[in-house]
């Protein structure tokens, strides 16, 4: 049986959820990620994916890539880069958490910024703990029992 391919908007968004004190909101029903009620990533919605971070390092580079442009309603001029894509399999993840990160640093109070290790964008992204009860079942099984 073949394992289904990792959705690349999922895991981008969890890796957007997994900075501190990130949160996320829907509004004019676009998927978006906060900081401190600022936005460091607008996730795009419809048949393609897409994704708005800001660049103040590296976006002159981003905007050399076939997919990447100034984002619209005035955001390029502050730095803002649109990534946008037609399948699944050409989302560059590793770079895109990348920029995801590099916008929360810009974004993020300096504080909160300096929580985020470097290289973070290149690690595995952390998954939350498990519910107690998830814990209590696992323990119930046993070793033996299949989960």
């Amino acid at each position: 049986m073949a394992k289904k391919a990792a959705d690349p908007a999922q895991l981008l968004r969890d890796f957007a959820m997994a900075l501190p004190e990130s949160t996320e909101h829907f509004p004019w029903g676009e998927r978006v990620v906060k900081v401190k009620g600022k936005v460091f990533v607008f996730l795009g919605k419809g048949e393609t994916f897409g994704l708005s971070v800001k660049l103040p390092l590296s976006g002159l580079a981003a905007l050399t890539l076939p997919f990447a442009s100034p984002t619209g309603y005035g955001l390029g001029k502050s730095g803002w880069v649109t990534a946008s894509f037609a399948k699944p399999a050409e989302v560059p993840v590793g770079m895109l958490k990348g920029w995801i990160e590099e916008s929360y640093r810009a974004v993020a109070p300096k504080a909160l910024a300096e929580k985020v290790p470097e290289g973070f964008a290149e690690r595995p992204t952390p998954r939350k703990k498990p519910s107690r009860d998830v814990l209590r079942k696992r323990a119930k099984r046993g070793p033996s029992e299949s989960p």
